[in-house]
């Protein structure tokens, strides 16, 4: 999976002139190319995959984006966008002979209006701080991954981000008003707008999770939401993660959107306890973890409908967070499940899907199964409420074989989700891990479709190439061809 390296005298004669040309317009603290400076780009949080990139550049300003793109776009050097690295699809990888464009010093937030409820922030921005600086006038930014204490807005807006609480509050879409961003010719755009809508084509729809693959943004405005005035958590306890996932479809069933809707099996339970102590029933086979916000009085409400369904769909135990450190303690080993992944495991591969909520149980018992055929245990974490799975597969890279087993499983459970009606993906993105799975899902119409939107914006092909969307030659090489009606598209192409 990893680019193919140029012959070495063309790459160090190569590396030379782009530096030459970069330095021109860039101040020298900007441009990194000794292979010490640049090894810390040489991979996002998926680290399976490893490239060291020809050259990292870090501009302060929109100006020095501009001419950036400007001197790429006129030596035609590839160049793939980076936010703060948290993403874990690959998205983020370098090519050889190209240039990392790392938003991570368009760190300021320009404004906050508490008035408008928007806030007005550079790419660079970590999510979290969106928050705390919105805390004083009792506002937040909605949309939290786990990585929130890490992760950029910029990258959030490549991704699509989601997060624990996205089932009642949305994605990263549905909470960014406008984009500001700078076309591979050096054009800056402004996509959607400050008020309830604007003029022309919906393209921040299309720019929101399109991987950077169509422009490299610069600003970002979101909105910012009245910090509810209570919280609290139930966690109930099933005797089997069916029971349990057929419980998420009886809540929203019921016309309850809770603010966020969790599940763990018993594996993911057992490793997280140890490492956040959260108080979570280890002995229960799945545990979901339903939270209501809102006034005291409609948290009081939703709780006891929200704890009368779960008793009905067979919950073993519930409890109730009584205060606010203990809904946060809750959550706290929800969002560190990842890392707690090597508590018990020298390595995880986190995969990404989404189905239909009522697929649940149908997926996991498929899941259970996998382990059995591919020799690997699975940890399932995953936001129940909107389908978005999260298994974790565990594995030991010291051991041969190993990894591509990892691999073949994550490969499986994808073909699982769009067998049920689902995506290869929820949040993290198809970068370069989800290539070949691309192909599973869509038809070659559909993805001639997908680059003709890239096309448009990237006539060039020069943002983050050969990521997202697979090209012909890839899906025949992986051998996931559509068969419609009885017939194979592009019979004459050679299998191999």
């Amino acid at each position: 999976m990893l680019n193919a390296a140029p012959e070495p005298g063309l790459t160090a004669a190569r590396q030379q002139a782009v530096v030459a040309a970069l330095l021109a317009v860039l101040p020298a603290r900007c441009v990194l190319s000794d292979a010490e400076d640049t090894r810390p780009y040489e991979c996002d949080g998926l680290a399976a995959y490893r490239q060291l990139p020809m050259v990292v550049t870090l501009p302060d300003t929109e100006e020095q984006v501009i001419a950036i793109l400007g001197v790429c776009r006129e030596l035609k050097v590839p160049i793939v966008p980076r936010g703060a690295g948290t993403g874990l699809s690959g998205g983020a990888l370098p090519i050889a002979d190209g240039v990392v464009l790392s938003t991570a010093r368009l760190n300021r937030i320009v404004r906050l209006d508490a008035y408008a409820r928007t806030a007005v922030v550079q790419p660079g921005v970590r999510n979290l701080a969106i928050s705390e600086a919105a805390a004083p006038h009792a506002l937040y930014y909605a949309p939290d991954p786990s990585s929130q204490i890490a992760c950029s807005i910029g990258g959030n807006v490549a991704e699509n981000s989601g997060g624990v609480h996205c089932l009642k509050y949305g994605l990263t879409v549905h909470n960014v008003l406008r984009v500001r961003i700078v076309t591979i010719d050096g054009d800056v755009l402004e996509l959607g707008g400050e008020c309830l809508d604007s003029p022309g084509l919906d393209l921040l729809a299309i720019f929101i999770g399109s991987e950077g693959m169509l422009g490299i943004v610069t600003e970002v405005t979101v909105k910012l939401i009245p910090k509810p005035a209570t919280a609290r958590v139930i966690m109930a306890s099933f005797d089997d993660v069916v029971t349990g996932g057929n419980a998420v479809a009886n809540v929203i069933a019921a016309g309850i959107i809770p603010a966020g809707l969790e599940m763990m099996d018993q594996t993911s339970s057992r490793m997280v306890e140890p490492f956040v102590k959260a108080g979570y029933d280890i002995d229960a086979a799945a545990i979901l973890l339903c939270e209501a916000d809102g006034t005291h009085e409609e948290v009081e409400e939703e709780i006891a409908r929200m704890t009368a369904v779960l008793e009905g769909a067979g919950a073993s135990a519930i409890a109730v967070s009584q205060s606010e450190a203990e809904r946060m303690k809750f959550w706290s080993g929800r969002k560190n499940a990842f890392p707690a992944a090597g508590r018990i495991s020298p390595d995880y591969y986190c995969m990404d899907g989404t189905i239909p909520r009522k697929k649940l149980a149908e997926v996991l018992t498929g899941i259970a199964g996998m382990e059995t055929t591919h020799g690997l245990r699975c940890a399932n974490v995953f936001h129940a409420g909107d389908g978005n799975l999260h298994p974790l597969i565990l594995f030991d890279a010291n051991k041969p074989g190993e990894f591509e087993r990892a691999e073949a499983f994550g490969a499986d459970i994808l073909a699982l989700c769009v067998a049920v009606g689902g995506t290869i993906t929820g949040e993290h993105g198809v970068g370069m891990e989800k290539i070949n799975s691309m192909c599973v899902q869509f038809t070659r119409a559909e993805l001639d479709a997908f680059f003709a939107v890239k096309h448009a914006f990237d006539p060039h092909t020069l943002l983050n190439p050969d990521k997202a969307i697979p090209t012909l030659n890839r899906c025949a090489e992986f051998g996931k061809m559509h068969v419609t009606a009885g017939r194979l598209p592009f019979a004459n192409l050679p299998r191999f």
